[in-house]
């Protein structure tokens, strides 16, 4: 199989033709963009490897371990884009992803049956992952939890955004409740496997090899991550960390990332090296962008079907 990068977009255009699919005034725009998201983000590529067939999709392509920099860059580029991104730019990104991991196939080792990248239930793993461990990260070392009204909002804007991949509507998760009963619906399928382990150690403890910012960054990153994550995860990962050190870390990471919040002019100079080029770029569009050709929120069918003849070709 060919390892090829999660996302091949020339310079995406952020707020070029809408609002996308949330707007300004979301929850999703003001979650996902919220320095916050770092954490949230290492949590759940993390997560990622409790699902077998993910595993050994990574596994296989070896991306991670060839060039970290750069998968992470695309992985959270393309989250980013989802999140806020204009509608053209958001569907053409997805499509792209589609064919990309409609190349990663093979046999999990485990179970002996074919995996797929895009099996909705894996996909529906990554998406539901990547939305809770956002939130709550937004929640510990951030603002706190939204109102009540905003957080049925972010969850019906997860069943939204959920629509760009395979996963099926009536799977995702519509609640914080839901998301609980669907983690204890998929315990009894997670597991670890030495590939497993070796995939979520090395994103949450990048060797030094592989540079000094993402070693120090991933390293910095880390114990606030596994802070937020129950206690039979990080056993069955292989990453628990002592009580005492999150007592003085949760508080140290909640300073920082209310620094972080209040000057986010720093967090966008920081951001190339912490992730890499398209994240930073994407961000910096977030903050400086202006009114779109068309002021308003689209859903995904109606992006499809405008922008079909100038979403990226295959």
């Amino acid at each position: 199989m060919q390892d090829r990068p999660a996302l091949e977009l020339t310079r995406p255009t952020l707020r070029e033709t809408d609002y996308g699919f949330f707007g300004p005034d979301s929850p999703t725009w003001k979650v996902w963009t919220h320095p916050t998201a770092l954490i949230g983000f290492q949590r759940a590529v993390t997560l990622e490897h409790f699902d077998p067939g993910l595993t050994a999709a990574v596994a296989d392509l070896g991306g991670i371990y060839s060039d970290p920099r750069g998968r992470l860059d695309h992985t959270f580029a393309y989250f980013l884009i989802a999140a806020v991104g204009d509608g053209r730019t958001a569907v053409s990104a997805a499509d792209h992803l589609l064919r990309v991991h409609a190349q990663s196939t093979g046999i999990e080792p485990i179970s002996g049956k074919r995996y797929s990248a895009n099996n909705p239930a894996s996909q529906l793993w990554i998406h539901v992952t990547g939305w809770h461990s956002v939130l709550k990260c937004y929640e510990v070392f951030g603002p706190g939890p939204l109102d009540p009204d905003e957080e049925q909002q972010f969850w019906a804007e997860c069943v939204i955004a959920a629509g760009l991949q395979t996963c099926r509507e009536a799977d995702v998760p519509t609640s914080r409740a839901e998301v609980r009963e669907y983690f204890a619906q998929v315990r009894p399928t997670l597991c670890v496997s030495e590939r497993a382990r070796r995939g979520m150690h090395y994103l949450l403890y990048t060797p030094r090899d592989r540079g000094l910012t993402l070693w120090a960054g991933a390293r910095a990153v880390a114990p606030a991550a596994v802070a937020t994550l129950p206690r039979w995860m990080r056993e069955l990962g292989g990453f628990d960390q002592p009580r005492l050190l999150e007592a003085g870390y949760i508080p140290a990471a909640q300073a920082l990332m209310r620094l972080a919040g209040a000057r986010p002019e720093l967090l966008e100079q920081l951001l190339p090296r912490l992730i890499g080029p398209m994240t930073a770029d994407l961000y910096r569009q977030h903050r400086r962008g202006g009114v779109p050709q068309n002021p308003a929120t689209v859903s995904v069918a109606q992006a499809r079907e405008r922008y079909a003849e100038q979403r990226t070709p295959a």
